[in-house]
This record gives C-alpha cells, sequence and structure tokens, in this order.
C-alpha cells in the first residue's frame, strides 16, 4: 500500500506519529474525504470482497467509498502501516433489534489506552471512543457510552432519555477474511436494504455537517438544521458526482 496516497486521498498532511491526536485527525479526514456507500452492492459488482488488494485500491486510487468491510478495512490497514497497534473487530449491528450476527467490522486501536474508531457506520461517531470507560463520552456526533454484558460490549448512543444500541463486540481480533461470509450474505440476500436502497453519505468537514443522498432525496445537514430535497432518477447519477465526486 502507497501511505502517501492514501494520506493524499484523504486530504491529510498532519503528523503521522501514533498518538490519539493523529488518530482523531485521520478518523475525521477519513469520514470528509470518502463515503459510507454501498453502490457496488446495489449494482451487484460480482468481484466486491473483504481483502485489501480490492479495498484499498477501490479507495484510494479509484476515488471511491465503500461499505465497512472495505472503509474499515482499508482504514486500519493504513493505521497499520503508520505504526499504530490495531485489531479488526467483529459486531452484531443492533439498529433494527437485537442479534448475535456477526456483520459489521469495526477497529480498536491500542495507544495508552484502547480506543474505537469506525469510518464505515454511516451517521456515526467522528472522534476515537474510550473503550476502558463505562460513563457517557462525547463522539463529536453526539454522546456514547459503552455497555458490558455477557455477550460482549454494547456501543449505545445516547440521545436524551433514550439510549439507541449500536452495535456489540467482543475485543477478539479477526482476519479480514472472517467477514467474506457476512459480506456476501448482506449484499446477496434480497430482503436486506443492503442490495435495493442505494445511498451514500459523508461528513463536510465542519464539525458534524453532512450531505447524505438516498434513493428519492438529498439530505443536507448545516449548522445542526438538516434540509431534505427531492431527487428523482433522472438527477440522481449528477448529484451523486455533485456531491461524492463518484461517476457510476
Amino acid at each position: 500500500m502507497d501511505v502517501d496516497q492514501y494520506l493524499q486521498r484523504i486530504g491529510y498532511a498532519g503528523p503521522t506519529e501514533p498518538s490519539l491526536e493523529t488518530l482523531a485527525a485521520l478518523q475525521y479526514a477519513h469520514l470528509t474525504t470518502v463515503p459510507f456507500e454501498n453502490l457496488d452492492v446495489v449494482h451487484g459488482v460480482a468481484e466486491m470482497r473483504t481483502s485489501l488488494d480490492w479495498s484499498v485500491p477501490k479507495v484510494v486510487e479509484r476515488g471511491r467509498g465503500g461499505w465497512c468491510f472495505e472503509l474499515n478495512g482499508a482504514f486500519s490497514a493504513l493505521l497499520t502501516a503508520l505504526g499504530f497497534d490495531v485489531l479488526r473487530l467483529g459486531a452484531a449491528v443492533l439498529l433494527g433489534g437485537p442479534s448475535k450476527v456477526i456483520d459489521h467490522l469495526t477497529i480498536e486501536v491500542a495507544l495508552d489506552q484502547p480506543y474505537l474508531v469506525d469510518v464505515g457506520f454511516g451517521e456515526s461517531f467522528t472522534q476515537p471512543l474510550l473503550l476502558n470507560s463505562r460513563t457517557s463520552q462525547d463522539g463529536g456526533s453526539g454522546d456514547y457510552q459503552f455497555f458490558d454484558s455477557s455477550e460482549g460490549l454494547t456501543l449505545t448512543k445516547l440521545d436524551g432519555d433514550i439510549p439507541t444500541p449500536q452495535y456489540r463486540f467482543r475485543r477478539v481480533g479477526h482476519e479480514l477474511t472472517d467477514f467474506e461470509a457476512a459480506s456476501v450474505e448482506l449484499r446477496t440476500n434480497p430482503e436486506l436494504h443492503w442490495s435495493n436502497k442505494p445511498f451514500a453519505t459523508r461528513l463536510l468537514g465542519v464539525g458534524t455537517d453532512r450531505v447524505t443522498l438516498l434513493k428519492d432525496r438529498l439530505k443536507l445537514t448545516t449548522a445542526g438544521k438538516t434540509t431534505q430535497t427531492p431527487v428523482d432518477e433522472a438527477s440522481w447519477d449528477a448529484e451523486l458526482s455533485r456531491w461524492f465526486g463518484i461517476t457510476p
């Protein structure tokens, strides 16, 4: 992997020595420049894999985004190349209710203490979260908290009085090949939303301002206010190119 090319792709020119400040800056830069998107899934691209020989060229050379297996896979490889101590973790997404199915790849980074980072979970936390903490902590996009259970550690977003579990994981390292079966299932099961609802989302580089392109609308959040504009099939590709630099 060409580290300099990857850093250029995410517009990062700051320090690269492993530290919490560097990690936070890299995570934010990635979330700003590399969209979380499912276009290859929607288009049924058969070549999709969880391996780095797929994800890194897709992100770095082709200027694309991807989903968790690609984005967190590639980002974890960049962190490793920069000298960070990284574990790839398998998580069960809980946004649709209780689950024990490992269907998400996230990242643990060991510095003076262990941190959770993620660049492949949509509108989620935007800065590293301290894994040893069990109190509320600022995730950039809101407050988050970890809760222990017999099934692992649950990342929860604290939305007022209604905590929202995000995903549950055990702090056990995985190889990228461990996620291949989940990747195939998610992108080929017609009952799941991944293959029939195209989307792309990224931060805009100012706080938590964000743009999200859905199948039928464009969501733009700036200064805490969200506007939604209808998008039809004829203009969808133009919006994708305008906001994400992607040409289908």
